[in-house]
C-alpha cells in the first residue's frame, strides 16, 4: 500500500517561453518551446515519489502520445501507475507561457473530466490505506467531494490544494484535514478578508503560501510566517504542487505541522531554479545538498 494517494490531473504541459507575453492581435517570436509532463495531481505525485516516498495516482490519461509518455514518466519516477484508467479521449494538456520569471497558464481537461466515483471505488482498498491523500480542483467537484468524505470518515489526513480556483464548500473545508491555497486563490475562495482575520478563522489548516514572501498560518495561538528562500529564479511552474508534495511526505512522517511547512517551503523554493515542474522538483538528496536539515 502506498503511504500517499494522489487523487487528481494528469497533463501535459506545453510551455512557450519568451521574453514577453503578446498582446491581443499580437504576434512575437519566442525562446524556446518544452514539452514537460505536468498536471496538478502529477506534479504532487512526483514531487513526493522525487523526496522518497511510496506515492500512487489516481486519475486517468487518454489513448494518445500524451497520456503514453505520461505513464511512462511515472514509472521513470517511481509513481505506481496501476489506477490510472485510459480513456478514449484526449489527456489532459496545459498551455504554459513562461516570460520574465512569472507565468500564466491555460488548462485544457481532456480525461481528467472524466475521473469518477465509480473509479474512486474500484480502488477504495488503496484510498483507505493511505496515510495522506492529495487533491486539487482540475478534476469535478463531485469526485473531490467524495474522496474527502471517505478521508474523513476514516481519519486519513486529506490535502486540498484549491487551484485553479474556484469556490468550495463550507462543509468540504470543514471536513479537510489541510486547505492550501496561494493568495490569489485564497482571495477567489474566501473573498477580500484580511489574511490575519482569514487564518484565525481556520487554525493549523488554512496554510496560505505567498510567493517569494513565504508561507503563512495560525497555529491557535500566533500567526506563523515562513520566509521564502532567496535563490535565482528560473521558473516558477509548479512550485505550489512542489509545496504540497513535500508538506505530504512530512505529514506521512508525523512531523509537526511548522517544520512539515518549513521543509515545504524549502523545497518549493529549490524547484524554481529550474524549468518545469515536475524537471525542477529536487530529490531528497537535492534538498540535503541545500543544507536541509532532516
Amino acid at each position: 500500500m502506498s503511504e500517499i494517494v494522489v487523487v487528481g490531473s494528469i497533463n501535459t504541459d506545453l510551455v512557450f517561453v519568451s521574453q514577453k507575453r503578446p498582446k491581443a492581435g499580437e504576434t512575437i517570436l519566442g525562446d524556446e518551446f518544452l514539452t514537460i509532463p505536468g498536471g496538478k495531481g502529477a506534479n504532487q505525485a512526483v514531487a513526493s515519489a522525487k523526496l522518497g516516498k511510496d506515492v500512487s495516482i489516481i486519475g486517468c490519461v487518454g489513448n494518445d502520445i500524451y497520456g503514453e509518455k505520461m505513464l511512462k514518466n511515472f514509472i521513470a519516477n517511481g509513481v505506481d501507475t496501476s489506477m490510472i484508467e485510459v480513456l478514449d479521449i484526449s489527456t489532459g494538456v496545459a498551455g504554459i507561457m513562461v516570460d520574465n520569471e512569472d507565468n500564466s497558464i491555460v488548462v485544457i481537461p481532456g480525461a481528467n473530466k472524466l475521473l469518477s466515483k465509480a473509479m474512486i471505488d474500484k480502488h477504495m482498498d488503496v484510498l483507505k490505506g493511505a496515510k495522506v491523500v492529495i487533491l486539487q480542483l482540475e478534476i469535478p467537484m463531485d469526485v473531490i467531494e467524495y474522496v474527502i468524505d471517505i478521508c474523513h470518515q476514516n481519519h486519513i489526513i486529506s490535502i486540498l490544494n484549491p487551484a485553479p480556483a474556484r469556490k468550495v464548500p463550507e462543509q468540504l473545508i470543514e471536513k479537510v484535514s489541510y486547505l492550501t491555497p496561494n493568495e490569489h486563490e485564497a482571495v477567489e475562495i474566501f473573498g477580500k478578508q484580511a489574511i490575519d482575520d482569514l487564518l484565525k478563522q481556520y487554525p493549523n489548516k488554512l496554510i496560505i503560501t505567498q510567493g517569494d514572501q513565504g508561507v503563512v498560518f495560525f497555529d491557535g495561538q500566533y500567526k506563523r510566517h515562513i520566509a521564502s528562500l532567496s535563490v535565482d529564479v528560473v521558473d516558477t511552474t509548479g512550485a505550489g504542487d512542489t509545496f504540497n508534495g513535500a508538506l505530504a511526505t512530512c505529514l506521512v512522517s508525523g512531523q509537526p505541522l511548522l517544520e512539515a511547512i518549513e521543509y515545504a517551503n524549502k523545497v518549493a523554493a529549490i524547484s524554481i531554479t529550474k524549468y518545469g515542474a515536475q524537471g525542477g522538483m529536487p530529490t531528497r538528496e537535492d534538498v540535503e545538498r541545500w543544507g536541509q536539515l532532516d
